[in-house]
């Protein structure tokens, strides 16, 4: 993300980052979230991305992102539990967090890490790991940025275009 570009926070409120920890498959369930927890996660979300584009530009970690997603990751992580109908997951919002510390751990340090990529709408600062043929991916989701910016160049050649004679 630019330094002068507003970040993105995609929660901002304990129900969206309850619901933002469900809708990630990480767990099924997650005891009540706080004010202090939505914080807590925004700043371990933002070292993770200070880390993610220190590694997809071959550039040295951030020492103070490096400390705030190994702190977060040495948390106990929720324990699923076996149930007469599978596999469930409650979690603490500090388990929760841990999990997902873990995993960019295991993202940035495995064989994905040539894959990463930034999406290419300015809007938007989520990366992603291209798993495309030939590489060739350019936005996080089709169905959000990339329509969103074929949209925008539609629009835009139109209004260039000249108009045919008559």
């Amino acid at each position: 993300m630019d330094a002068d570009q507003a970040p993105f926070t995609m929660f901002v409120t304990p129900d969206r980052l309850t619901a933002g920890y469900v809708e990630s498959g990480l767990v099924d369930a997650v005891s009540p979230v706080q004010e202090a927890d939505v914080e807590q996660a925004t700043t371990v979300r933002e070292a993770v991305y200070r880390l993610l584009t220190a590694r997809r530009l071959g550039e040295q970690y951030d020492g103070t992102a490096l400390t705030v997603v190994n702190n977060a990751a040495r948390k106990p992580p929720a324990v699923p539990q076996l149930t007469p109908s599978g596999r469930w997951t409650q979690a603490t919002p500090e388990e929760a967090l841990s999990m997902v510390a873990r995993h960019a751990i295991e993202l940035l340090s495995g064989p994905d890490v040539p894959l990463l990529k930034e999406c290419g709408n300015p809007e938007c600062t989520r990366t992603y790991i291209d798993r495309s043929r030939g590489m060739r991916r350019q936005w996080c989701d089709m169905e959000s940025c990339g329509n969103k910016i074929k949209a925008a160049a539609y629009r835009a050649r139109k209004k260039t275009a000249p108009t045919p004679a008559h």
